[in-house]
């Protein structure tokens, strides 16, 4: 399925005295790939929340292989695994500038109508852009 690279470059703040990355911040790496994901699909965020819909995250997991380190510029690889339904799913690899793995992720996440907090099918426009 669709794929898409998210690069980010690890700021000191987002590391350990070792200057390792804290694991509590592969969330937020994740995040942004996702979104990145989106918008080179030509899906604005914002826009489907003004249309009443957003995407809660229902499970997340990762394998850290190796660390990241501060001033790393991380190459974030972001595929979609199947067509999504009610639940959009994405596998994730890290890597870092020497091209090694440092992390597997997981995330699945919910289409959920922002007024009734209910799970809804995917919008029919983001399925049109997938088949493009």
């Amino acid at each position: 399925m669709k794929s898409h690279n998210t690069y980010v470059k690890v700021r000191y703040a987002e590391t350990d005295q070792m200057g390792v990355v804290h694991h509590g911040n592969y969330a937020d790496y994740l995040e942004i790939a996702r979104l990145d994901w989106l918008h080179k699909l030509g899906v604005s965020y914002r826009s489907m929340e003004k249309e009443g819909v957003m995407l809660p995250v229902y499970e997340l997991y990762f394998k850290f292989i190796k660390s990241a380190l501060f001033d790393d510029e991380l190459k974030i690889v972001t595929k979609l695994t199947k067509t999504p339904s009610i639940k959009i799913e994405f596998n994730y690899e890290i890597y870092n500038q020497a091209g090694e793995l440092l992390t597997i992720a997981n995330t699945v996440l919910v289409f959920m109508d922002t007024q009734s907090r209910k799970p809804i099918r995917c919008p029919a426009y983001i399925l049109n852009k997938l088949k493009v």
